[in-house]
């Protein structure tokens, strides 16, 4: 428990020590003169915020200014790097995004875990889809060029697609928060941006974690990774085993690179730092390459029944549409897709045009203008077209055949090539 005197003795000393007068404190900090003279005499205390400033302004942890007594030569975990007081008070702040509706989730902020009832009202046999996930090095871009809450986006929409394309419904995800230091502003704009990804995905952020590791990350990096859970029915999962000769393969749009080939966009602006300001399809290339990977469940969730036709579907991520197609087609079936059909986005003829990219690299490495891969009974294709189609382009670009090569590319890139 604080002791209000103690605590009024540290904030007047620290004060002193750093050579300022209330009024001058006051005015660093824009606040009142009144209020740093209540915080010396123990009638308040500094918020959060404030202390955080208090212990930058004055060189010390806040442990310290709320009456800790450390010695000079003792070892304490605030000097190792990690200030207990203020990473939970930063905790506490943060528990505003995690506030929810959802009557499934029966823990209180604090417990040691997380707890939710998967009691599935009128599921007969509900099976659990799991996943993990992490941004990957679009997550060093996004520090660089601030774009941390977009990137929280790219995390769980990447995420929900994973589901989704099991033909389950996500409803919980916990999240991990690594860094070398815990900025508030910065930790509270991650829990916000997977907050409000969970919730535009019909989803709970349920809990997670935030671990400040002084010696393994550098102030001021941040490695973002969470998990989700979905429910399906076990009679409706959706595993490519349904794929029968003569179904479709359509094509769902992405809007870039979702979340996939960054390594290689890195390494152009390092070479070429000049192709930040270069413009692909009118808008600046960083903003083209930066857009937050699409989720695909709204388009989806209402058609996901076996009823709708759909047999298969393919994330389109690293591996492009031949490494991840092929995850789903079963043996003795060839998805014989004509990639010349495909609409390749702006971004992509940018990145194959200054970094001289071949097309068989562009096809390993990015999703070319395609996010999802869905086969779907021929004579209901022309439906599933239309539903999707309200929500991203959909069109067709193959056929399923008897086979030994589960994906057979066709045609040329040619939008690429032009």
């Amino acid at each position: 428990m604080l002791n209000p005197q103690k605590v009024a003795k540290h904030l007047s000393e620290s004060r002193k020590a750093a050579g300022l007068t209330q009024n001058q404190l006051a005015e660093r900090l824009h606040i009142s003169f009144q209020a740093v003279s209540k915080w010396e005499t123990g009638a308040a205390y500094p918020g959060i915020e404030t202390l955080y400033e208090l212990s930058r302004l004055y060189g010390v942890t806040v442990d310290l200014l709320l009456g800790g007594d450390a010695a000079e030569n003792e070892l304490t975990y605030s000097k190792a790097g990690v200030d207990v007081t203020y990473t939970d008070a930063m905790k506490t702040a943060m528990a505003r995004h995690l506030e929810t509706s959802d009557a499934r989730v029966l823990h209180k902020h604090g417990d040691f875990a997380a707890l939710y009832d998967i009691k599935f009202e009128g599921m007969r046999h509900p099976v659990l889809a799991l996943k993990a996930e992490e941004p990957g090095s679009k997550q060093k871009l996004a520090m660089q060029y601030g774009f941390m809450e977009s990137v929280c986006h790219d995390m769980i929409n990447h995420l929900v697609n994973d589901i989704l394309v099991m033909g389950a419904r996500p409803f919980a995800v916990l999240d991990t928060v690594i860094c070398g230091n815990a900025e508030k502003d910065t930790v509270q704009t991650i829990v916000k941006g997977i907050s409000e990804a969970c919730r535009n995905n019909g989803c709970t952020l349920v809990g997670g974690e935030t671990s400040i590791q002084p010696d393994v990350l550098e102030k001021g990096v941040y490695v973002l990774s969470a998990s989700a859970a979905g429910v399906v029915e076990k009679d409706e999962i959706i595993d490519g085993s349904g794929i029968e000769a003569g179904d479709v393969v359509l094509a769902v749009a992405s809007n870039g690179l979702h979340t996939n080939g960054y390594s290689l966009v890195r390494m152009m602006l390092a070479q070429m730092p000049e192709l930040l300001h270069e413009k692909a399809g009118g808008e600046d290339f960083l903003t083209a390459v930066m857009k937050p990977h699409v989720s695909y469940y709204k388009a989806l969730k209402e058609i996901l029944a076996p009823s709708h036709g759909i047999t298969g579907m393919a994330h389109i991520t690293g591996g492009g549409i031949q490494g991840n197609l092929c995850r789903v087609i079963p043996e003795g079936l060839s998805a014989r897709v004509d990639i010349s059909r495909m609409r390749t986005l702006p971004v992509f003829e940018t990145i194959r045009a200054n970094g001289a990219v071949s097309d068989a690299e562009m096809l390993r490495t990015f999703n070319c203008g395609v996010g999802l891969a869905v086969v779907v009974k021929k004579v209901q294709a022309d439906a599933v077209v239309a539903h999707i189609s309200r929500f991203h382009d959909c069109y067709e670009i193959g056929v399923v055949e008897a086979g030994a090569e589960r994906v057979a590319l066709e045609g040329r890139l040619t939008p690429l090539l032009r």
